[in-house]
């Protein structure tokens, strides 16, 4: 037993066991502690003072059980690409739902904890590199206020895992609201069985969407409160350039959480093109596709639930692409609104859009960055940088003067844009060094990103040497998934 005290209540057992398998983590030879989340810890009333790192280790690595885990792995499907295929938790386990101080509920997971039923001859490990990299995307992720899943802790394992090179094993320790995916839904649709879908419903509203429990058709109302809440994520994904690189139906949550990091970064130069995922070869999930890549995941999502939505299929057909149809407007609404933000504009004007756009395009055109573009705007001075000399910024800045003339305040507009327009962001480069030298046995570098990404609004001496756009030799092309 452990001296830190989880205080498991564990829902997801409630439900049909075809959902999940009863499985524990596999041990692991020698575990040695990464790295800590201090605030998490504290966040969900975990008390480590009189726990030592080994104590620790073996909690993270999965070789001690805590009292009122019920540790298993979720099955679901997805949309991989494109195509369908049945999942599941191949090399994680759901260790038990944590209620912390605050009184919501959390998934305690872990990442690389080895094989489970769901594995299909994978070798259910993970290694250092990739989940440092989760560590540090979601935490970058939280600072900057956007939902995602967050990371606990980080644990070698003392073994290898063979990827084209053998590789440091680690395990994750991931906090998250819930994993209920769409391809959870997928899942049990698959099955065939709508009782399953309509217990799989009935938990989610209870436990994501409680004021939908009254609604006269809870598989209509939860439909357009996954709606609303993946527009509101896929929107903050724009707003500071994250491209997440694997958008298939099992890596959306319900919860409207961002989840599992894998070939994700951030855009440096901006251009809606963008892709970093060596996995996404026909650039499915570029920067500029991911609104309707979210759209196209919720119709498989509103597939899953048809039985429910009407006994009539033809019906539930209609009802679920009128919905559906509907993503598009709302999402264009909140990108307008957030882009308004980025550019100081509180009040609406019907050439708003006009004036984005441009600044967009001629972004594209001179490969302007995209983080550092924002921020420079949000001074009360014309940037001065050599890439804004030219007449085409010239005309555009004009042109955005006069339309923050028509605001209220113009103090206020600096501030919204400093609200919105992230100093730092997690960049490519940066965070390949940190995992290198990680990887090298040294985590200094780790940390100290780490530790200038937790304030990315505000200006501080910290993360001066983090916010300059790769040189040519330092650019990253590539990102790799880690499986």
């Amino acid at each position: 037993m452990t001296n830190i005290k989880f205080n498991f209540n564990n829902s997801y057992v409630t439900l049909p066991e075809i959902l999940y398998t009863y499985t524990d983590p596999i041990k692991v030879s020698n575990p040695k502690i990464v790295i800590v989340n201090k605030d998490l810890m504290l966040e969900l009333g975990l008390n480590a003072s009189d726990v030592s790192d080994n104590e620790l280790a073996n909690l993270f690595s999965g070789n001690m059980i805590s009292e009122g885990s019920a540790p298993v792995a979720m099955a679901y499907a997805g949309h991989q690409f494109g195509g369908f295929t049945l999942l599941g938790d191949g090399r994680a386990h759901l260790i038990g739902e944590h209620i912390a101080p605050n009184s919501k509920r959390y998934d305690v997971h872990l990442k690389g904890s080895g094989r489970t039923p769901y594995a299909r001859g994978g070798d259910g490990r993970a290694a250092l590199g990739p989940m440092l990299r989760e560590y540090i995307m979601s935490e970058a992720m939280y600072a900057l206020g956007i939902a995602t899943t967050r990371s606990l802790a980080v644990t070698t394992t003392g073994e290898t895992v063979p990827r084209e090179t053998p590789l440091t094993g680690a395990v994750l320790t991931r906090i998250a609201s819930s994993h209920i995916r769409i391809g959870t839904f997928e899942d049990a649709a698959h099955k065939q069985n709508p009782d399953l879908v309509k217990s799989l419903l009935d938990y989610t509203i209870q436990r994501h969407y409680l004021d939908l429990q009254n609604a006269n058709n809870p598989a209509i109302a939860l439909l357009k409160g996954v709606i609303e809440k993946q527009t509101d994520l896929i929107t903050h994904w724009m707003r500071v350039g994250f491209i997440h690189g694997v958008m298939n139906t099992d890596n959306m949550t319900l919860s409207g959480e961002t989840i599992d990091y894998g070939p994700c970064a951030f855009m440096d130069a901006y251009d809606a093109k963008t892709v970093f995922s060596s996995i996404d070869r026909n650039a499915r999930y570029a920067y500029g596709n991911q609104p309707l890549m979210a759209q196209w995941n919720i119709a498989r999502l509103a597939e899953s639930l048809l039985p429910l939505i009407d006994p009539n299929i033809d019906k539930a057909i209609e009802i679920a692409e009128d919905i559906i149809n509907g993503f598009q407007d709302i999402y264009a609404q909140k990108w307008l609104n957030m882009m308004r933000a980025k550019l100081g504009l509180c009040e609406k004007n019907p050439q708003d859009k006009q004036l984005i756009e441009d600044l967009l395009s001629w972004m594209t055109i001179n490969q302007i960055d995209y983080t550092n573009c924002f921020r420079s705007l949000s001074d009360t001075q014309k940037p001065t940088e050599k890439c804004y000399d030219c007449k085409k910024f010239d005309n555009w800045y004009q042109k955005w003067q006069n339309r923050l003339g028509l605001e209220k305040s113009n103090q206020g507009a600096m501030l919204l844009m400093r609200q919105n327009n992230p100093a730092i962001i997690s960049r490519n480069h940066h965070v390949e060094h940190a995992l290198e030298q990680a990887n090298a046995g040294n985590m200094q570098p780790f940390n100290d990103l780490l530790a200038a990404l937790k304030n990315p609004y505000c200006e501080h001496k910290n993360i001066k040497c983090y916010q300059s756009p790769p040189q040519p030799s330092e650019r990253v092309f590539q990102t790799f998934c880690g499986t």
